[in-house]
């Protein structure tokens, strides 16, 4: 029933629409870390007041996530697209318009709550227009477009910042969430797959949600993405300043490295992505294709990190490193929201995604913070290395455990599997 439903034009113009709704929530995310320094000097902050003012983005963004993935359950997505768009650009105003650290923290916590279920509502979207198997390169796709918007951030904000001040970064970041939600106004359509009845299990019969949350499948997802959402804090905070600050590059060459990171990170995840989608179709284990993948995928990433501590490398040998890494990480984001897919009910589907993405956000609000405990000095490296280490440390654990346990084949439980088997 879904493949007669599929549309690909059509599905594909949405996932490009959702791809450029993640590229904006990924700048609202890294602006400030953009902005580190030249915010650090003219509001005086120290490391510690930053770390704050870049943690309370995760403050409510978690409670947010959850919320609203349960609101998406029971109202079109399509709608809350449009209400968090323009959400988001009304909260940059403020932003733009800061002189002390109590207007930044307000606006980047109203920030959080406005963008807290982006993701997990873009990908349940997603899924009510591609199938099962294939739905692991549209998601990649859509994922890229926050890689997109951080290597747009990279290029230009130092270019905004040095030309206009780092406060025109907000107008101009509210100005392009508003002309987002026009395009969506006129072409944003739900989908219909997964609404009506269907052979796939997940899509027949409901579950407690206690019982989804024994799931060793859904453990294994969150543990999975809380590890790789530590790393995308780091991204997000710390490592414009650690290129400028503790490897001496300036800003614009900053800026230009971390574009490269991010130009790495592109094809190689939608690689993996798609490797992972010919391997289920051709009949290898969702266990396999999907978990197993993500833990390896984790655990070199994590390994990488460690190394930028444990040796003396040169700077350059430094970004390389840090730039495979971070390419390699991000891959949860689109194997770990299909295997929950696979072991949940569609009608609970977005509440269980919003509910992972957000467990995993709390990294968000750890991570920058306990960074900071290791950055006395902005100027020296082994601080911001520090942090990196702990971060891989975490990967590689996190890694082989989530890796592990995901296994969505053997994920419904035997009650569901006599409900589907009355159902059908």
């Amino acid at each position: 029933m879904d493949n007669q439903n599929f549309e690909s034009g059509k599905a594909w113009w949405i996932a490009f629409l959702l791809f450029a709704f993640m590229a904006l929530n990924f700048i609202d995310k890294i602006v400030i870390g953009m902005l580190a320094v030249p915010l650090m000097e003219e509001l005086h902050l120290k490391a510690g007041q930053f770390g704050l003012v870049a943690s309370s983005f995760f403050w409510l963004f978690s409670i947010s996530g959850i919320l609203g993935g349960f609101i998406s359950n029971r109202v079109s997505t399509t709608i809350m697209l449009l209400v968090m768009a323009l959400a988001w650009s009304l909260c940059q105003i403020p932003m733009a318009l800061a002189s002390g650290v109590g207007v930044l923290v307000v606006s980047r916590v109203l920030l959080g709550i406005a963008e807290g279920p982006a993701f997990p509502v873009a990908v349940h979207a997603c899924y009510k227009w591609f199938p099962d198997k294939k739905r692991n390169l549209p998601v990649a796709f859509i994922a890229q477009g926050g890689m997109t918007g951080l290597l747009i951030s990279g290029l230009t904000i130092p270019l905004i910042s040095a030309r206009w001040g780092w406060h025109a970064n907000f107008y101009v970041l509210s100005i392009a969430g508003i002309i987002w939600t026009a395009f969506w106004l006129m072409f944003g359509r739900e989908g219909n797959i997964g609404t009506t009845q269907s052979s796939s299990a997940s899509d027949v019969a409901k579950v407690p949600y206690p019982t989804l949350f024994k799931n060793p499948t859904v453990i294994g997802c969150m543990i999975l993405h809380f590890v790789a959402y530590w790393s995308l804090a780091l991204t997000l905070t710390w490592l414009p300043a650690y290129l400028q600050k503790g490897l001496g590059y300036s800003g614009i060459e900053a800026g230009r490295f971390y574009s490269a990171m991010i130009v790495l990170s592109i094809p190689i995840m939608i690689g993996i992505s798609y490797a992972s989608q010919r391997m289920m179709q051709r009949g290898v284990s969702s266990r396999i294709a999907r978990g197993l993948l993500s833990g390896a995928v984790l655990v070199v990433s994590g390994l990488a990190l460690l190394a930028i501590w444990l040796f003396e490398l040169p700077p350059l040998c430094r970004v390389a490193v840090l730039g495979a890494a971070l390419a390699t990480s991000p891959v949860i984001y689109s194997l770990g929201p299909a295997m929950l897919a696979e072991v949940t009910p569609s009608l609970q589907r977005g509440s269980i995604l919003s509910i992972d993405n957000s467990i995993a956000s709390i990294a968000g609000i750890i991570a920058p913070l306990l960074s900071a405990l290791f950055i006395h000095d902005l100027t020296n490296a082994a601080g911001y290395e520090a942090g990196f280490a702990l971060c891989g440390a975490l990967m590689v654990i996190g890694g082989l455990a989530g890796g592990s346990m995901a296994n969505p084949q053997q994920g419904l439980t035997s009650r569901h599997r006599t409900k589907t088997a009355e159902a059908t």
